[in-house]
């Protein structure tokens, strides 16, 4: 089984509830990654909706999803909270929350999420954005030549296969472009190909953005709504993220994610928080 299907294991536990657990494997410093957190909702809540006795029309791909994050997810075990809200002919939509276990032993929501799934077999493109013009990605800038140091704290980057650009990657030399842009490839090291829900995780995976404009604090996500454009084609995914915005301690961060035949396959939203100032 591959790395991100195990992540993605989950019991029923009876009237919509679902237990699981975040492996540190997917952590970057003490947080779990907070697409995995989304991908592995959205597994529970598309379960949930295929086996609601309204749901007949094989909804299994995930659409559009907003989530709120309230708290950071920790490596352990965690709740998944299911809710049917309405069964339609094109889509059905849901409510998925995750909880933890906190150190009092409260339960503590770290996630809850709007989302609909819908059926992506056949779609019809009639117009797109073009993907980026990328040097190959044995040309761009892998994840593996980060510090050792970073690498030790970010335990995500081994299961990524990631490559940057390099007119995009000044920040890691210290020399950010300032336009708040960053663009490159995107895979699992594991071979595992892509499909409609681990887009989700995909709009998510890239370093954040405020790097570029020589933001290295922590930019955790206060919320994002995500857009599943069709199923993707095995291969490398190249992904576009940008912001033009920044008010005070909040940004936006845009992506967009173009699959290997050049579709466009998901772009997202979310608004971030940045614990910095810029130092360019």
């Amino acid at each position: 089984m591959h790395e991100f299907d195990t992540a993605m294991q989950l019991r029923d536990e009876g009237d919509g509830t679902w237990s699981g657990a975040f492996h540190d494997d997917w952590a970057i410093g003490n947080a779990i990654n907070g697409g995995v957190v989304m991908a592995l909702g959205l597994t529970a809540l598309g379960r949930h909706l295929e086996a609601d006795p309204a749901e007949a029309n094989r909804h299994v791909d995930p659409v559009v999803i907003s989530a709120y994050f309230m708290t950071a997810s920790l490596g352990g075990a965690c709740r998944v909270e299911t809710q049917t809200l309405r069964c339609g002919r094109r889509l059905s939509t849901g409510q998925v929350s995750v909880v933890q276990e906190g150190p009092d032993g409260a339960p503590v929501e770290r996630m809850r999420a709007l989302a609909s799934f819908g059926n992506l077999d056949t779609v019809d493109t009639t117009r797109q954005s073009d993907p980026p013009d990328l040097p190959p990605p044995d040309q761009c800038l892998s994840s593996d030549l980060a510090p050792p140091d970073f690498l030790n704290h970010s335990a995500f980057l081994d299961r990524v296969d990631l490559r940057l650009d390099p007119d995009t990657a000044g920040w890691a030399m210290g020399r950010p472009s300032m336009r708040g842009v960053m663009q490159g490839w995107l895979r699992l090291k594991d071979g595992r190909e892509p499909d409609s829900t681990m887009l989700l995780w995909a709009l998510d995976a890239f370093p954040p953005v405020a790097f570029d404009l020589g933001i290295y604090g922590w930019a955790p996500t206060l919320e994002f709504t995500g857009h599943v454009r069709r199923r993707p084609e095995p291969g490398w995914l190249r992904v576009v993220i940008s912001s033009d915005t920044l008010t005070g301690e909040l940004m936006e961060e845009d992506a967009r994610i173009w699959d290997s035949a050049g579709h466009l396959v998901a772009q997202s939203r979310q608004l971030c928080s940045v614990r910095t100032q810029p130092t360019g």
